[in-house]
């Protein structure tokens, strides 16, 4: 193995998805596999000894059923922002991280599930080497991102949601509020091979023997 995957020192790229509560979450971490890079689901509430030990190259923020603009409802903890690596918020995801960088979230009238035409508004790392400026994306949830959070930009829109992608200027932060881990989003493999090989420079060098291999070494 050119790569330690041991489950107390691990010593390859890793993207950490947060899971949030999505039906998607498993989806996400199986696409990121897919692209040859490791990924790891954990909950929301991570420990900092946790974190610490995984060093992520990067973290995706999982969608979920709760909503933002109650009270008591998942948050992003500091230390991931401590982290100073790129993080992408997907629906839930990206609600929270606009709520907590003084956005405003509301609930839409009419909740969204099904397909929706994403227009992309402004060029972004996200969307580097697709040639289309509209988009069949796959749109699951029932509020929205309504004003934009300090020093982000809109990025892409639907009908339905004007600010449905965003990113902030200077930090390495991105939202979509779609679902690219979903096979009926057009270009959603492209997008998420964008944040982890782009934007967090993750080398493609994982694959599922290695896993086996390190676990049977690690029971022996």
């Amino acid at each position: 193995m050119t790569k330690k995957l041991s489950i107390i020192d691990k010593d390859i790229d890793t993207i950490l998805v947060l899971d949030f509560g999505s039906q998607y979450t498993q989806l996400i971490a199986r696409r990121i596999r897919e692209l040859g890079v490791y990924s790891e689901i954990l909950p929301w509430d991570i420990s900092s000894e946790r974190l610490k030990c995984i060093k992520p190259k990067g973290v995706i923020l999982s969608g979920g059923p709760e909503s933002v603009t109650k009270t008591n409802t998942p948050r992003i903890s500091n230390e991931i922002f401590a982290l100073s690596v790129p993080i992408l918020g997907i629906c839930y995801g990206m609600q929270t991280l606009a709520e907590q960088n003084d956005g405003k979230v509301t609930t839409s009238s009419k909740k969204e599930f099904g397909y929706a035409n994403f227009t992309i508004e402004h060029g972004s790392p996200l969307f580097d080497g697709i040639n289309a400026t509209n988009i069949e994306v796959w749109m699951s949830h029932g509020d929205k991102v309504s004003s934009l959070p300090n020093n982000f930009k809109l990025t892409g829109s639907t009908k339905s949601a004007q600010i449905a992608s965003m990113e902030h200027i200077d930090l390495p932060y991105y939202a979509l509020q779609f679902h690219p881990e979903v096979s009926h989003t057009k270009f959603g493999k492209e997008i998420l091979d964008n944040f982890v090989s782009l934007i967090c420079k993750c080398k493609k060098d994982w694959n599922i023997g290695d896993l086996i291999k390190q676990r049977v070494h690690e029971i022996k």
